[in-house]
């Protein structure tokens, strides 16, 4: 095991000079010193929700971990939860503390997924959320436009939401809902939501999941929901940079950059202030109409699925129409 470079709320940290990222001025020490800085706002939205990250190790491409390690101290809560998709229990871990987000620094964890759900009651999302996805290259203004559309749809349905950069090139909205709300109302609001800001501008959003389908356009992206995780306001993105998952007002959406938000530049700009809890409505209750328009909307990744069969069986009988010379 290698010498500690220094030891914080007992945990010791190692190699934090090594490089972050090949071919980046950013080392392990600026993740640590990050986290550390920015743990009163992180925190907050990791503590008690089953935790996946993101890691990046020396030599090795990224990976998202779900499961906690062998190795992981007995001081880090935890949590098992069935995964239908992959029909197993995971063993989720709980960041709770200062002690245990230094740990996952140190284990060199970049990203914070929680899921959208508490260790409590892990299927019963405490959130809608809707995910803006731009179309290829830089089309951040275009997210922004079809921000405007979420908010619109909310407002409409008398709903309102908090807004922040994925820290990649995309938005998340979330709305916080009040306790007990069904979570089959939760997606089927979402999938409303989603058609319904897509219907005010269907030259600027879509809700085509397959992406040969958008024709340019953003994405609104209405499947997280259920189990789903999302990525942590103030969380770092492991990309060029390591920007940061950061809220933004509203008003000031269309004056902002996602490079604005770095591990460099976020601690300044949350000191002595909360910008995403600040900005976050009250929990609020879904409009029967949208839940019931959204019951008789399709989930979309599973509407792909089937499309994408189709095409795939007519691709297929048109290749044997052509070898068989009918075509």
């Amino acid at each position: 095991m290698a010498a500690a470079d220094e030891v914080r709320d007992g945990v010791p940290l190692t190699n934090l000079d090594q490089p972050l990222v090949a071919g980046s001025d950013l080392s392990k020490r600026h993740l640590v010193d990050y986290l550390d800085a920015v743990r009163d706002r992180l925190l907050p939205e990791l503590r008690n929700r089953p935790l996946s990250v993101i890691r990046v190790l020396r030599g090795q491409a990224p990976f998202m971990q779900k499961n906690v390690p062998r190795y992981t101290p007995d001081w880090v809560r935890r949590v098992t939860i069935w995964a239908e998709a992959s029909h197993r229990e995971v063993s989720y871990a709980l960041c709770d503390d200062r002690r245990t987000l230094l740990w996952f620094a140190n284990q060199r964890a970049v990203e914070y997924h929680p899921t959208l759900a508490t260790a409590d009651d892990p299927h019963r999302p405490t959130h809608l959320v809707l995910d803006l996805d731009p179309p290829e290259g830089d089309a951040f203004r275009l997210v922004v436009a079809a921000a405007g559309l979420v908010r619109q749809a909310l407002a409409d349905a008398g709903l309102a939401g908090a807004v922040k950069t994925s820290g990649a090139k995309g938005l998340h909205v979330f709305v916080p809902l009040e306790s007990g709300t069904d979570p089959a109302d939760i997606a089927a609001a979402t999938r409303a939501l989603a058609v319904r800001a897509a219907r005010i501008d269907p030259a600027l959003a879509t809700t085509a999941f397959i992406r040969e389908d958008r024709g340019g356009r953003v994405f609104v992206d209405s499947t997280r929901a259920g189990g789903a995780t999302v990525v942590a306001a103030y969380s770092p993105r492991l990309r060029p940079g390591v920007p940061v998952s950061f809220p933004v007002d509203w008003a000031d959406l269309a004056d902002v950059s996602p490079g604005d938000f770095t591990i460099r530049t976020v601690p300044g700009l949350v000191a002595g202030r909360d910008p995403w809890s600040a900005g976050m409505p009250a929990p609020q209750r879904l409009p029967a109409d949208l839940v019931a328009e959204g019951h008789t909307i399709p989930v979309a990744r599973v509407q792909a699925m089937h499309e994408g069969k189709r095409r795939a069986r007519a691709r297929r009988a048109a290749a044997a129409e052509t070898a068989d010379g009918t075509g």
